[in-house]
């Protein structure tokens, strides 16, 4: 019986300001070397993408509505998958999956499931998404970011940030609810996923884009990142 894996795949990741396709295809090439033992799904964030078409429509008229702006997010998240499922071929769904449950019925003839956000939920990225299924397939939770993992602060602005390599549920989702949400948010994980993987349980680990890091977490070794849990 292979273990299902979660995997939260950041936006920043798959398109950043100038693409970097040697990334996507490791990262490809990463996965494809467990599947023996892992099946993964992937919720791919919007990034770059979604930030930019949010901030067209806020300039077009700055009174839209979260919704609104939410939706062109999750439009973003879901060609981001369509691209990633050109990556893995064969071995993945060969249609974006709109529910859990269909998640869960692909991962039965895949050994990769890819998807965007799955429906609209108030004040939520992909990430939430991502907890979710994590929670309904009762698997763990890998969230693969831009950054190594958590901070006291942001690293990309403040040069003495201090890396924070574990912490508990409760505390995690103290310094997430501390940000307040915005359609096409960067913090390392949303809120909402934050409530759920507490509330839950879920072991997640916070990476960043260094691939040695996810396939040292896939075979039980040390890596380089924060783990959430107790």
């Amino acid at each position: 019986m292979k273990k299902i894996i979660v995997i939260s795949l950041g936006g920043s990741l798959i398109v950043p300001e100038k693409m970097n396709a040697p990334f996507l295809v490791q990262f490809t090439k990463t996965l494809k070397k467990h599947y023996k033992n892992y099946k993964f799904v992937i919720v791919c964030g919007g990034g770059v993408i979604a930030r930019k078409y949010i901030a067209a429509l806020r300039e077009e008229n700055p009174r839209k509505s979260q919704k609104e702006l939410n939706q062109a997010g999750i439009r973003a998240t879901r060609m981001n998958a369509r691209f990633m499922i050109q990556f893995f071929g064969k071995e993945a769904n060969d249609s974006l999956p709109v529910n859990m449950k269909e998640v869960k019925d692909n991962l039965k003839k895949n050994n990769v499931v890819i998807c965007g956000a799955l429906r609209y939920t108030p004040n939520s990225t992909s990430d939430s998404t991502a907890a979710k299924l994590a929670h309904f397939l009762k698997t763990d939770f890998i969230n693969m970011t831009n950054v190594a993992g958590l901070y006291n602060k942001d690293p990309t602005k403040h040069k003495n940030a201090r890396f924070i390599p574990s912490i508990s549920w409760k505390e995690f989702e103290k310094r997430a609810l501390k940000i307040k949400f915005k359609p096409g948010q960067n913090f390392v994980l949303d809120q909402q996923a934050a409530k759920v993987i507490k509330k839950h349980k879920i072991p997640t680990y916070l990476l960043g884009p260094e691939l040695q890091n996810i396939q040292k977490v896939l075979e039980g070794k040390k890596f380089k990142g924060t783990l959430i849990e107790g």
